[in-house]
């Protein structure tokens, strides 16, 4: 299908699509849901072959994943709350001047145009989570295909427009198309009122400058790069250096370092590093190469790679060969001083291990840091540095952990995947969980608008039973 006619269709959806109730938008997505859960066998082994990923568990667990935020997002729609309705009732002594009939909601901002990832084929992909949080909350949406896994993408897109129009939504709600220069175009038409991306740095920042460029700029929430750096303190690393070591390399190294979410940097004392490095060195030993999603992928890792390692601050301490798991290391003074060139996602079977000498040089390396997803701090609550970094990731970073990992980014109502940039493009805004559903959404206040012409979930009586703030009061 042309990227003409999908836009067309897209185009004509867009009110109709918009009225459609809350209950209907969540059958249809429960729907698509069965009909990929049915299909599993067939769409697995697809994907499969298409993108080197394991079939068990790695496969059909992301679908698992995939159909799961289906029907989260469409409890999530009926529920109602995700519409933040507010009602303010006239009130002509209000201190800050005389209050009119004020209601506020959220409304759908129309078509979405969403890039899909490589490495997620199901969960970031055609029926992933930025098209089931822009088709929970009524926007239709162009999908443009990730080259990697031309195949499935066609596949589950024709199983989703099937599921959908069975469920009764208007027709042209939702299409895929493939090319470099249609996503391009994509972004550029005026017909597209907002964009959602997963990717490499330099594709995201493209494709967010094109949507700024536009006459009529739109909000494009695109996800990009991460080092996801991890803090061990001195009192963590005294006592439980090799559990630390361990889980540090089975994160990095998970799904062939292809997590976003992979720690790319971990700081430890130098008191400890020696017994760090050794017991990371003794978990790498058995693993091997896994292969990557594709040629491409590997050959700007492989680029990365080399880069990193040939520089002169920089230490080689597992030299995988290929794609095998490799670990390198550095001084935190080199760090500080060469941030700009170390300071890089190398997406893949890499990481890098930074030896800092005292308490201050750990919060100076924190400080080092502008935009990530996710951060660690591994320490207790006697260690003294552990505020500050806290208080410093905050700022710089979309998920701070404690005591934990940050690859497994879970489906939740509190979930936050996003951060400053250059993780993404929009911090206020999460790609992961029921708040997702907000980023193809904006607010609109009626005000001494009659009843007849308000929304039905604005009226007086609530008649659609959702939450709501009255007068400052939440109410059902």
């Amino acid at each position: 299908m042309s990227l003409e006619t999908v836009l067309t269709g897209v185009a004509a959806a867009r009110a109709p699509f918009a009225a459609t109730s809350a209950d209907l938008r969540a059958t249809a997505l429960r729907r698509v849901a069965d009909v990929l859960d049915a299909a599993a066998g067939e769409l697995v082994a697809l994907a499969h072959r298409e993108t080197n990923l394991p079939e068990k568990p790695r496969l059909y667990a992301e679908l698992e994943r995939t159909t799961f935020q289906l029907r989260l997002f469409a409890e999530t729609v009926v529920e109602g709350g995700y519409l933040s309705v507010t009602v303010d009732s006239p009130d002509t002594c209000w201190p800050a001047g005389g209050r009119a009939d004020l209601r506020r909601m959220l409304v759908p901002v129309g078509p979405v145009a969403v890039f899909a990832a490589s490495n997620f084929p199901f969960a970031f992909s055609v029926a992933g989570g930025d098209t089931a949080a822009a088709l929970a909350v009524g926007c239709p949406v162009v999908l443009k295909a990730n080259p990697g896994h031309p195949l499935l993408s066609d596949r589950v897109g024709e199983l989703v427009t099937g599921a959908l129009s069975a469920a009764g939504l208007p027709d042209g709600v939702f299409g895929v198309v493939h090319g470099l220069e249609e996503g391009r175009a994509l972004v550029l038409d005026a017909r597209i009122r907002a964009g959602a991306f997963t990717g490499s740095l330099q594709g995201g920042r493209a494709l967010f400058d094109l949507a700024c460029s536009r006459p009529e700029p739109i909000p494009f929430h695109a996800e990009m790069s991460s080092v996801n750096p991890v803090f061990v303190t001195a009192s963590a690393a005294r006592e439980r250096v090799e559990g630390i070591a361990e889980g540090y390399v089975a994160s990095y190294t998970l799904g062939a370092g292809q997590f976003c979410t992979k720690p790319g940097l971990v700081f430890v004392p130098a008191s400890a590093a020696a017994d760090f490095e050794a017991y990371a060195q003794q978990a790498l030993s058995g693993r091997v190469a896994e292969p990557l999603l594709n040629d491409g992928i590997a050959a700007r890792y492989s680029s990365t790679l080399d880069t990193l390692r040939s520089h002169p601050a920089v230490r080689v301490l597992v030299a995988g060969s290929g794609v095998a798991p490799t670990l390198l290391g550095c001084d935190a003074a080199d760090f500080l001083a060469a941030r700009d060139e170390l300071l890089v996602e190398c997406f893949g079977p890499t990481s890098m291990v930074v030896r800092y000498s005292s308490a201050d040089e750990l919060v100076a390396c924190a400080r080092a840091f502008t935009g990530e997803l996710a951060a660690a701090v591994h320490g207790s609550l006697d260690d003294e540095e552990v505020e500050p970094l806290v208080a410093l990731l905050t700022e710089r970073v979309g998920r701070v952990l404690w005591n934990g990992w940050p690859t497994g980014v879970s489906v939740t109502y509190a979930m936050q995947h996003g951060g400053p940039y250059p993780a993404t493009t929009m911090p206020g805004h999460t790609s992961v969980g029921t708040t997702s559903l907000r980023r193809f959404l904006r607010p609109v206040v009626y005000q001494n608008m009659p009843q007849a012409l308000l929304p039905e979930v604005l009226r007086d009586g609530n008649p659609l039973g959702v939450p709501r703030r009255v007068d400052g009061v939440v109410s059902r």
